[in-house]
């Protein structure tokens, strides 16, 4: 598998992918019955990557066949944090324990970029994908965000008590 920043030819495929990651019916880390709807579209995309210069939306391709098989964003927040967000893996693909390659391929990235400490946040209500990065060596910091109810750009909440819990590794 080959790790490295997408180009602009390839956001659509991000964008298709992530959404069928997170909200499609397949794959044991979706959020079906809890958000509803896309949970990127390409116009957002590019307008983060605008937004933010030095994030790097990832791709990790198979190289036999060079099809997508993974994506990530990563970006540095400051003090040798980074944050990481959107990790998914084909949901066709997630039997096969790709996941914590990706993971630890990017964790690697963002160290050799001067990453100390990684961020991430995860919905509250979801038990499994939250186990999954604890056992990874994330450790929740305490910290709650809300859940940005209104803002359908992140797709439509189908319960009233979203949350995401703040959790972190030191690379």
């Amino acid at each position: 598998m080959v790790l490295r920043v997408a180009t602009v030819d390839e956001l659509q495929e991000v964008v298709d992918l992530v959404n069928v990651a997170f909200r499609g019916s397949e794959g044991w880390a979706v959020e079906f019955r809890v958000v509803d709807g896309p949970r990127i579209t390409l116009a957002g995309l590019k307008a983060d990557l605008e937004k933010k210069p030095e994030a790097l939306q990832l791709v990790w391709r198979d190289e036999a066949d060079d099809s997508l098989v993974g994506s990530m964003w990563v970006e540095p927040v400051g003090d040798g944090v980074w944050y990481l967000g959107l990790l998914c893996v084909r949901p066709d693909a997630q039997t096969r324990q790709l996941g914590r390659t990706l993971l630890a391929e990017t964790e690697e990235l963002m160290r050799t970029r001067g990453g100390r400490r990684v961020r991430i946040t995860v919905m509250t209500v979801r038990d499994t994908l939250m186990a999954w990065y604890e056992r990874r060596g994330y450790v929740r910091t305490g910290d709650i965000k809300p859940f940005p109810y209104g803002d359908t750009s992140v797709g439509i909440p189908l319960r009233d008590d979203l949350e995401f819990a703040v959790l972190e590794k030191e690379l």
